[in-house]
């Protein structure tokens, strides 16, 4: 089974997004800020990080993507940032962090599972 972790300060969309995986043979775990959510990902070694890309705190989803990629035990850790941000700049800065896909808020459930289907 392959585990997801969701890291997601929002809990309506944290929600939303559990809600439209758990139909799928999926290990859901979750995490509300980026400090949670690097701890989460060291601790779980998932297949994919859904990750929102603005939360409160030290580490937004940016730097929580580039510690990620710096660690060898999640090399191979799939990362989506999860943004509203749509400028050309911050898909730049994403792919610098190390990002291997973006999936732009609002977005649809049949997006996600599609998304996570082909990665996951």
């Amino acid at each position: 089974m392959k585990r997801v972790l969701i890291v997601e300060d929002q809990d309506d969309i944290r929600d939303l997004i559990c809600v439209t995986l758990e139909t799928e043979n999926l290990e859901l775990h979750q995490a509300t800020n980026g400090q949670a959510g690097l701890e989460a990902a060291q601790a779980l070694q998932p297949h994919l990080v859904l990750l929102d890309v603005s939360m409160p705190g030290l580490l937004d989803g940016f730097s929580v993507c580039e510690r990620i990629r710096a660690d060898p035990q999640l090399k191979r850790t799939k990362i989506v940032l999860l943004t509203a941000r749509t400028r050309d700049q911050d898909r730049d800065r994403g792919l610098k962090a190390g990002a291997d896909e973006f999936l732009a808020k609002p977005f649809s459930p049949t997006q996600l599972l599609t998304l996570v289907s082909r990665l996951a």
